[in-house]
């Protein structure tokens, strides 16, 4: 049954990131066509065609590998001198010889001039400026808005789990942290709560006199009362009764922000004595405001930024897991396979299926700000090249009006095909490792 979970959970996730890839494309297909740019193709995924459909003067189809997609739009870049030539003498280009970068942009410039039709003006190149970063723009806005949806969905429709002040279940003893067994043994003293008589169900209203809302203020005034005899008021069927409760001293390691322990200074761990009761909250979603869900996007979108800037980095400290065979980052990056077995242990997880449909759309929604980071990195052939390419153009011009001089021929971005198949096989090494590492050694919502 758990096995059939995960699968379906993996299987979910694939689906979700078509929809994040179709929403991306719809998002430079929409812009595109209002600007009166001619449309071939609007693909999901790559390789072989699984099904499509001509609609007018667009096919859009679904693809075998969905891992991207496209849309094919009429003269990304302006005609190469030899279609100009071919044109002018009513012959079609040839292929030009010479080494591999050449015969690679020679291959590139003959595709684009596939794409253009004799007097027709419904090319992408010749739109302005503002038009092309618009569409180039659209597709990594989509993820961004998805995600938004997610995180609204995942923070104000559904909740955030939060530790409430009700009393879920009270321990009949302390048993001490290093002791490995979970039964009360004769020598573990009586849980101080048990004692005071607080019961499930109780609702903790103040601590030693003063009123908290939060089950982290309540147990904030009892860890700093060791040994010590204070009040507790709880609500118990509509009325309040004040409890007099001794939280039990134990020893307990001192941890900072991050829930790493802290040095002294002989390097041990340093320890503080706090006081224990022995309740346990019980956990509810409580919904936050509807602008909780941008907020998270947001947040994450730093966080994500922050990755990406360090990804050649990231990916070899991942990849050199599998010699080292430490433990990964957390925080690291993640391939599909990544991702689905995160999300196959969500799906198949011993928790409430609210539990995990939230797990997923945390998931989805982290993959769409991803996306939506990656694409903006201004390298052909992402998005962010394309729009780094488009105000390179713009300011050539608006410097030619400036020094009153005729206006520049169209950047011919296909002079950037060598750059661009660098960074093509630096993604395919760099994914291929994160493939690899997520198969041997992968990040486990459950730890190592």
């Amino acid at each position: 049954m758990e096995v059939l979970a995960f699968v379906i959970g993996f299987a979910l996730l694939i689906v979700g990131l078509a929809v994040s890839i179709a929403l991306h494309e719809l998002g430079h297909l929409w812009p595109a066509k209002r600007f009166g740019v001619r449309v071939g193709q609007y693909m999901i995924g790559f390789g072989p065609t699984l099904w499509s459909r001509r609609i007018g003067e667009t096919e859009y189809g679904v693809k075998a590998i969905p891992l991207g997609g496209y849309i094919s739009m009429a003269g990304m870049y302006p005609p190469s001198p030899k279609q100009l030539a071919a044109a002018a003498a009513g012959q079609r280009s040839g292929r030009a010889g010479g080494g591999f970068f050449a015969t690679m942009v020679q291959d590139a410039r003959a595709a684009n001039d596939e794409t253009l039709l004799e007097d027709d003006d419904r090319v992408f190149y010749k739109l302005p400026v503002w038009q092309r970063v618009v569409i180039m723009l659209g597709g990594p806005t989509m993820n961004l808005l998805f995600a938004i949806v997610l995180f609204a969905i995942l923070m104000s429709g559904i909740g955030v789990q939060t530790a409430t002040t009700t009393v879920s279940s009270v321990s009949e003893c302390i048993i001490p942290a290093d002791a490995d067994r979970t039964e009360c043994a004769a020598s573990d003293p009586a849980a101080p709560a048990a004692a005071a008589g607080i019961r499930p169900g109780d609702v903790i209203v103040a601590v030693d006199g003063e009123q908290v809302s939060t089950f982290a203020a309540a147990a904030a005034l009892i860890q700093a009362s060791p040994d010590q005899a204070i009040e507790i008021t709880v609500q118990r069927d509509g009325e309040e009764q004040t409890l007099s409760l001794t939280p039990v001293a134990v020893e307990r390691a001192v941890t900072d922000d991050r829930g790493q322990p802290v040095l002294d200074g002989n390097g041990e761990p340093r320890t503080e004595e706090v006081g224990i009761a022995g309740i346990r909250q019980e956990v509810a979603y409580l919904r936050e405001p509807i602008w909780a869900g941008p907020q998270m996007a947001i947040e994450n979108v730093g966080a994500v930024a922050g990755i990406i800037w360090q990804m050649p980095v990231k990916v070899w400290e991942a990849g050199s897991t599998l010699i080292t065979g430490e433990d990964r980052d957390p925080n690291g990056p993640l391939s599909i396979v990544g991702a689905g077995v995160l999300a196959g242990e969500v799906a198949a997880a011993e928790a409430p299926v609210l539990n995990r449909v939230a797990g997923f759309l945390s998931l989805l929604a982290s993959l769409n700000i991803a996306l939506f980071v990656f694409n903006l990195v201004p390298l052909l052939p992402l998005d962010g090249g394309h729009i780094a390419v488009a105000l390179w153009d713009g300011i050539k011009r608006a410097w030619a009006r400036l020094t009153n001089r005729p206006p520049p021929k169209p950047v011919d971005a296909t002079k950037l095909v060598p750059v661009t198949f660098v960074v093509v096989v630096a993604l395919i090494v760099m994914g291929a490792v994160l493939i690899l590492t997520d198969l041997v050694n992968p990040l486990s919502l459950f730890g190592p």
